[in-house]
């Protein structure tokens, strides 16, 4: 449909999951992209988006670095000459319940989920700027909104986005740029087809709508906040979750 044709698009933790969803759906409409992974390889991730007639580049590093950060733009705008969007997705896990959480566990978590997002956030506005123009969409989570028993450290990373992303939008608003976020809920990717039959249908039971929720569903939601459609939305979080969290 092109709906982001012509535009730039860096988009972190793009070797698999929501990350790699977005991406698809970014290159189907049209987008030239700069995928980013922390150790996986993107030859596959690239390969499949220059398949759809874009161009694709990709860098491998910890975005928790602002060295490797500044870097990564440096050669996206060398490459593309401009910036367009960023999906600040990269993330992990280190679940455990609070009483047992090792200090690195929760260090780990906010170094990479929130520190590294401010690193991409940060890198991309002195380009956005410039441009007077630009879409930063971080990627929340359901859990950043109510909490989650065994998730204090993801909880507040995913929290803290949401703040992060309020902020932003208020500061780069008077340069043409918007700073939204997306909290998915329970989404279908391989990290939660380890839960089991029996936690999913749990889990189901508490969705109103009574499914888990499919990558396209977050990468619709990405598509719209990232065109020409969502130009006065900023500061929102969209939350694409079934029901789950009102």
């Amino acid at each position: 449909m092109d709906r982001l044709k012509g535009k730039v698009a860096v988009i972190t933790g793009a070797s698999r999951g929501i990350g790699l969803g977005i991406a698809e759906a970014f290159a189907g409409e049209g987008a030239d992209l700069f995928l980013v992974s922390q150790k996986s390889p993107l030859d596959d991730a690239l390969s499949m988006c220059r398949g759809k007639g874009v161009r694709a580049e990709g860098m491998t590093g910890d975005i928790s670095d602002p060295e490797f950060v500044n870097t990564l733009f440096v050669n996206a705008k060398k490459e593309f000459d401009r910036v367009d969007i960023l999906i600040n997705n990269a993330g992990i896990t280190r679940d455990g319940l609070l009483l047992r959480m090792k200090e690195a566990d929760f260090d780990d978590v906010i170094r990479v989920n929130l520190k590294g997002s401010f690193n991409c956030l940060k890198s991309a506005s002195k380009l956005m700027i410039k441009q007077r123009f630009g879409r930063i969409i971080n990627i929340s989570s359901v859990v950043g909104e109510t909490g989650n028993a065994g998730q204090v450290n993801y909880s507040a990373s995913k929290a803290g986005l949401i703040g992060m992303t309020k902020s932003a939008a208020k500061e780069l608003a008077s340069r043409g740029i918007t700073v939204n976020a997306i909290a998915p809920g329970y989404i279908v990717t391989d990290m939660t087809g380890e839960m089991g039959v029996a936690a999913a249908n749990k889990i189901m039971e508490a969705i109103p709508l009574g499914r888990l929720g499919d990558i396209a569903d977050i990468a619709d939601g990405a598509i719209y906040l990232a065109s020409d459609g969502a130009g006065y939305v900023t500061g929102h979080t969209l939350s694409i979750n079934g029901g789950l969290a009102m």
